[in-house]
């Protein structure tokens, strides 16, 4: 089986987030942790953590053992007895990335803005917080009549290697057909847009760069040397 018939296997799309993988991105934020450590680093029992919050000890263990998924209004009840925003229990810790998307869990969802998308895409990368780069499988489809291939643009770089199928890219206004195997590298913020040019769906890895193109130089200003002791005005005027 191809690699893009794989993917397309029946059994592995599917057009909304299941339960489990809901479960799982909650408790890659590890509130439960989080809660804990601040009670701990004030040398606070959960009873008189209770008392401050108005929340029972015993929810509140349930809360750290990851039991029970705390709504924003007990977060911010916690939040307010250590003097942190609600956004401490959101950003990022320090830690080495690794996560794992598996096949069956990822979410198809069409192209937006259009009646009749002309491709679909998966991200290979939702469970990652403040990732640098988004990562995607697309499925670009054949045209139809009611399909009208449309531009895009958005800040950073973008990547597209093609697994299989033909593809044409549209960049500005440089047009080029792609084949399996062949990539693209462009910048992201020129209109671009893909049209299937095949009778079979063209399958890619897509990954966008959130990082604006960088600035031009710039150029530096010639100062000439002056005399040890003597200013450059100075040395100008002896000369």
């Amino acid at each position: 089986m191809s690699e893009l018939a794989m993917v397309q296997s029946e059994e592995t799309q599917k057009s909304q987030v299941d339960t489990e993988t809901t479960e799982r991105f909650i408790a890659e934020k590890r509130l439960g942790e989080r809660i804990r450590r601040l009670r701990l680093k004030k040398s606070m029992g959960l009873v008189e953590l209770g008392k401050h919050t108005g929340l029972s000890a015993s929810f509140l263990s349930q809360l750290e053992t990851g039991r029970v998924v705390p709504t924003l209004r007990n977060l911010a009840r916690i939040a307010m007895v250590f003097s942190k925003d609600l956004s401490y229990f959101f950003e990022s810790e320090p830690q080495a990335v690794f996560r794992i998307h598996r096949r069956k869990e990822r979410v198809r969802l069409p192209q937006t803005g259009v009646e009749f998308p002309t491709y679909f895409f998966e991200s290979l990368g939702y469970l990652v917080p403040d990732r640098d780069m988004d990562p995607y499988f697309a499925e670009f489809q054949p045209l139809t009549e009611e399909m009208e291939p449309k531009a895009h643009m958005h800040p950073g770089y973008e990547f597209l290697y093609l697994l299989e199928g033909d593809l044409e890219l549209r960049h500005g206004d440089q047009a080029c057909s792609l084949a399996a195997g062949d990539a693209a590298y462009f910048d992201a913020s020129t209109p671009h847009s893909y049209q299937c040019v095949g009778k079979k769906p063209a399958g890619a890895i897509i990954v966008t760069m959130h990082q604006p193109p960088s600035a031009m130089p710039i150029p530096l200003r010639t100062v000439s040397a002056a005399a040890p002791g003597k200013t450059s005005s100075e040395s100008a005027k002896g000369s």
